[in-house]
């Protein structure tokens, strides 16, 4: 009999495509990292590291490998503008901060986030690894606000530590995973502007769940659903822009109302998410242009793109599900 094969190994998170710098320099290291994230003081013993940083930055916040292969120490003044999000995928870390706060991380099993009005110490273990985060204040406090159709301007106090076994901490350490190797794929999210945006919302929605904080419980309230009439705008502000870049934020703002309530009220009315119907209606659209066009001209990647589907393999299958045959087959009755 022969043996099973193996299950394919999940390439390591590590932004490659996007290095900053690898270096032994002490003070290389500590440029560099001031540079893409904070001004800090950094010491090794014997001044010895290895230093690896890949990082990149978008319009809602910026994300990192980091690994300094030595018993490093960092001090870190208060961020003021920014949360940090350190996210140990492996070793270990320990950190303090003025509060009188303390943490430990351990590999895939917990991070810190640290708050803009804190100074922080973090002690690295010699084979840590880190990804992280740093998302400005007003990227993460307008995206609470649109979550609970309410203004935030509090630094979001949050526990000091974030637990990444829990539900919510596995989904935020698996979505960060995952769009990091998404941006070092060739055709990836980095491709996708517009994906990456709704990607990177998405990352903050699950921070925003899995660290606890003083909106917690109202993050956590079951959301009321309003009138099924005060859908009505919603849907036909999404029947008229079907072809462009449409957020769950940007819908809940249409319709008055918080993301929370928005999602609620769609399950009650429709019993489906927003983007689902979204999808449903650019599928409709896609199949009423692939009937119409010439099929000797047209490319059924051309048509998808155009309503904002990016994936090919995927789209295939979703039209399929809804139409019971392929894109392409549809092209071809035109010819039938």
């Amino acid at each position: 009999m022969e043996a099973a094969a193996e299950p394919a190994q999940v390439p390591p998170a590590r932004l490659t495509r996007y290095p900053v710098l690898d270096t032994r320099s002490l003070e290389q290291a500590r440029e560099a990292v001031t540079r893409v994230y904070l001004d800090h003081d950094l010491t090794a013993p014997d001044d010895r590291l290895q230093m690896t940083l890949n990082a990149t930055s978008d319009r809602l916040f910026t994300v990192g490998y980091l690994t300094y292969k030595s018993a490093a120490k960092l001090v870190m003044p208060p961020t003021e503008d920014n949360y940090h999000v350190n996210l140990t995928t492996a070793g270990r870390t320990a950190a303090s901060r003025t509060d009188g706060g303390r943490a430990t991380t351990t590999a895939r099993t917990s991070g810190i986030v640290l708050l803009p009005d804190q100074e922080n110490t973090v002690r690295w273990s010699p084979d840590a690894e880190q990804l992280i985060l740093k998302i400005p204040r007003r990227s993460l406090e307008d995206h609470l606000s649109e979550q609970l159709a309410r203004p935030v301007h509090d630094v979001l106090d949050f526990d000091y530590g974030i637990d990444l076994t829990t539900p919510a901490g596995r989904t935020l350490l698996a979505s960060v995973e995952f769009f990091v190797r998404e941006l070092d794929r060739p055709g990836g999210l980095a491709d996708m502007p517009i994906a990456r945006e709704q990607y990177e919302a998405f990352v903050m929605t699950q921070l925003l769940h899995a660290g606890r904080h003083q909106f917690t419980d109202a993050l956590l309230a079951p959301a009321d659903p309003v009138r099924s009439g005060r859908l009505r705008p919603v849907l036909d502000y999404m029947e008229q822009h079907a072809d462009e870049p449409l957020t769950p934020q940007e819908l809940a703002r249409v319709g008055c109302m918080s993301v929370r309530t928005l999602h609620a009220t769609f399950q009650q009315e429709l019993g489906e998410s927003p983007m689902n119907h979204l999808r449903r209606i650019r599928l409709d659209h896609v199949r009423a242009e692939l009937l119409r066009c010439d099929p000797v001209s047209t490319r059924v990647t051309q048509v998808a793109l155009r309503w904002g589907f990016f994936h090919q393999s995927r789209f295939a299958q979703q039209y399929r599900e809804r139409f019971g045959e392929l894109p392409r087959d549809t092209l071809r009755e035109r010819t039938g």
